[in-house]
């Protein structure tokens, strides 16, 4: 099986990088809502997952606009991972410059401070259960600046628009995908 297509090793490389559980979660909850997306849009869903899992694998190590994601790029290209999987990671950074010009590079950017700010809106919750996340208290907390101030509530909005996708449906979408991955996230 080919690397770029190979979850147990793609998850080994995260961890062998990034020790924090939180970060961890972090990679695993774009990657179930980037997974969901590849089933929607009928794309490869291994490759998908990959880029979703690995795409701040090199954050810990590596957390300033310096050296994130290209440190990661980097040792993704000595392992073997082709131009396009680390294109795709290095575009949901936006000071890289890569153009999100293909579908993947859309979704993870749509996903990736979302499932970010699910969480922080889910570890609120009375039963701390993705399950009493609605559209609604996303949106509510949005409009929050104090709550979870490191997320980009321009990059949630501007994820959406740029895949296409009405923001009300997307934030359902990905609670929909994290909800169906709870346990592993621990949500």
């Amino acid at each position: 099986m080919d690397i770029m297509r190979d979850r147990n090793y793609c998850l080994q490389l995260l961890k062998e990088y990034t020790k924090s559980e939180s970060l961890i979660k972090h990679a695993l909850a774009v990657e179930a809502c980037v997974n969901a997306y590849a089933k929607k849009f009928d794309e490869d869903i291994d490759y998908w997952s990959n880029v979703a899992l690995l795409h701040d694998f090199d954050y810990e190590m590596f957390p300033s606009a310096e050296e994130h994601p290209y440190k990661g790029s980097e040792i993704l290209q000595s392992k073997g991972f082709d131009e396009q999987f680390r294109k795709s990671i290095m575009s949901h950074a936006d000071y890289t410059g890569e153009p999100r010009d293909t579908k993947l590079k859309k979704v993870l950017y749509a996903c990736d401070e979302l499932a970010g700010f699910i969480t922080a809106v889910t570890y609120v919750r009375p039963s701390k259960s993705i399950l009493e996340v609605e559209v609604k208290s996303v949106k509510k907390k949005m409009k929050d600046k104090a709550f979870a101030k490191a997320v980009s509530r321009e990059d949630i909005i501007t994820g959406a628009e740029e895949l296409g996708v009405n923001l009300d449906e997307h934030i359902q979408f990905c609670i929909d995908a994290m909800s169906r991955e709870k346990e592993s996230l621990g949500l």
